[in-house]
């Protein structure tokens, strides 16, 4: 009974095989350009709440956690990544069982990473940033909320690889809609532990950890009970071997790049570090606004991705072409 009353709240996946490719292409884009603005406003919230509540010592620690925390969920970013094309080739080639097993090898994995990273994180944080020259008067701060940050990463890691699955389906609207929720959560927290209980960083950190846990917590929701086709049954996650194989195969190159630009930014990081507090305060409140900029063709860089992947699946090789030099053709747009 309860299936039946949720059929007809199912939506169906979104595939890019068919229709104009440029109108394909933005309006899947659009909602993604949007939940990465989204999602830095969450992000940039913690860093203008800190600053005017705490002051620049806290802002700087929340600053110079950005990078060590980066490099090491990066790499669970870049397998997501490699998921949501496994994902889009099947449902492209309308091989619905297939892609039922990758969805679950996907999360069987976000698990996996999220549980490991979880305990890296915790263990190596102080000595990571020591190793970056943080001043001592933000150590501290800068571990608390790195140590606090990574108890939560599993849903960071269960919410980027749902989402990319939904990515991949063509529904990037849903993403849109969590990252507003998790977005407004973020800030109302903020307010709330910051402002109202003197929390500072740590309050900082646990507004962080909850409104990724509500994103986690819709996004993995949504695949169990409102999309068609692949749906996501807890009693079957697991690793299928060949799935395993697919999604690591696209995913490590992936995740390795995201490890070497995390690395560049901890250089960075460090060179900034020796020129003190107020300098590394400075820099977290520019990274904010360069992040506005680069976050745009990234979303371009995920469209093309999925609409390959799809059309790839369906062996339409022309249609891969032509979408290819359209969203090119955007992402210079955008940049210029």
């Amino acid at each position: 009974m309860a299936a039946t009353v949720l059929e007809p709240q199912k939506k169906k996946t979104r595939l890019m095989t068919e229709g104009s490719i440029w109108k394909s292409i933005l309006l899947f884009s659009v909602p993604l350009i949007l939940g990465n603005l989204l999602q830095q406003l969450y992000n940039t919230a913690d860093s203008i709440i800190v600053g005017n509540f705490v002051g620049s010592n806290a802002l700087a620690a929340v600053g110079s956690s950005g990078s060590p925390i980066f490099l090491l969920i990066g790499f669970s970013q870049g397998i997501a990544v490699g998921a949501g094309v496994v994902v889009a080739q099947y449902l492209g080639a309308k091989d619905r069982e297939d892609a039922q097993r990758a969805v679950h090898t996907a999360l069987a994995l976000a698990v996996l990473l999220g549980l490991i990273l979880t305990i890296g994180g915790i263990l190596v944080s102080r000595a990571l940033l020591t190793a970056m020259d943080t001043p001592a008067e933000v150590l501290e701060d800068a571990v608390t909320y790195i140590q606090i940050y990574f108890g939560g990463v599993l849903f960071s890691v269960v919410y980027n690889m749902a989402a990319g699955i939904l990515n991949a389906a063509g529904n990037s609207q849903r993403s849109l809609l969590y990252l507003g929720i998790a977005s407004g959560t973020n800030i109302l927290l903020d307010l709330v532990l910051i402002a109202g209980l003197k929390m500072g960083v740590a309050g900082a950190a646990i507004a962080t950890l909850i409104a990724q846990a509500v994103s986690a917590v819709l996004v993995t929701v949504t695949l169990m009970y409102r999309t068609e086709g692949m749906k996501l049954c807890l009693s079957q996650i697991r690793m299928y071997k060949r799935m395993l194989q697919s999604i690591l195969k696209i995913g490590l190159p992936a995740g390795f790049e995201a490890i070497m630009y995390s690395i560049s930014n901890i250089i960075v990081q460090v060179s900034i570090n020796n020129f003190g507090v107020d300098t590394m305060a400075a820099w977290t409140a520019y990274s904010k606004i360069d992040f506005i900029f680069w976050m745009i063709n990234s979303a371009f860089g995920i469209s093309v991705m999925t609409f390959v992947g799809q059309n790839y699946g369906a062996g339409k090789w022309d249609r891969i072409r032509r979408g290819t030099k359209i969203c090119l053709g955007m992402a210079l747009i955008s940049a210029v």
